[in-house]
């Protein structure tokens, strides 16, 4: 069985004060591998604040080891810090840096080249849902990456599934939405590797809450969450970690 996966996504959100108080409240559990992805500036003390059990990451990376890139930072330079995960193509990345896919898989291999687990983010807007195109859109976003991948570390990356459409906006997929495209995502895995398939974590990235965390993670395909504005209070947080334990 897989064990789930429950990342916060903090975006730009937070405070040293704020991460402070949230690191104290949070209850974590043993059954759930849970992450936090604060502000790049709070990695240092997350990772030492962090109580037992609660990983830590990046939601960006740049793509080289090292060199003349300004305001970039190396996979390599996270680790360094303590940090293990790291976010690549999340939507609103891909939005608003117009980010493409080639970008997002050089920067899943310079996660991978640099100690770090990527969670590789895909999901479609609501035209192309509407358009009956959202498989297709999932499909290209993620082959871009997994043709860099060496089929042997396949199993340990992450798939985050983030609906453009449900982020944000209060929306969420339905339990059966949801499931049907994680189920086709695995699908896609396992035409590669059938046994990465049934390692691999998918998580749900489209408003995950308290109130709707227990149904989604009781979906077969869906193995945790990545957790936006409800990962801002600790308490929102600790329930979700607590839904996503089987």
């Amino acid at each position: 069985m897989r064990k789930a996966l429950v990342a916060a996504n903090w975006k730009m959100h937070g405070s040293l004060a704020g991460l402070q108080t949230f690191l104290a409240d949070l209850q974590v559990q043993d059954a759930v591998d849970s992450v936090l992805l604060p502000p790049a500036v709070y990695l240092s003390a997350a990772v030492a604040l962090a109580p037992d059990g609660l990983a830590c990451g990046v939601q960006d990376i740049g793509t080289a080891a090292s060199g003349a890139h300004t305001g970039e930072i190396a996979a390599e330079m996270v680790r360094e810090l303590g940090g293990t995960w790291a976010v690549v193509g999340h939507s609103e990345r891909r939005l608003d840096q117009q980010e493409q896919d080639d970008l997002v898989a050089t920067k899943a291999v310079a996660a991978l080249r640099g100690g770090l687990a990527p969670m590789i983010c895909v999901g479609e807007t609501l035209a192309e849902r509407q358009a009956g195109h959202e498989q297709a859109v999932v499909a290209r976003q993620l082959d871009a990456v997994i043709d860099r991948i060496d089929r042997a570390v396949i199993g340990g990356v992450a798939i985050a599934y983030e609906p453009v459409w449900a982020i944000g906006t209060g929306e969420t997929a339905t339990p059966a939405q949801a499931q049907n495209m994680h189920e086709f995502i695995r699908s896609l895995v396992a035409a590669e590797d059938s046994q990465a398939a049934q390692q691999i974590r998918i998580v749900y990235g489209g408003s995950v809450k308290p109130g709707n965390a227990t149904e989604l993670f009781a979906q077969p395909d869906i193995d945790g969450g990545l957790v936006g504005g409800a990962s801002l209070q600790a308490d929102d947080f600790s329930a979700i970690i607590a839904a996503a334990v089987t």
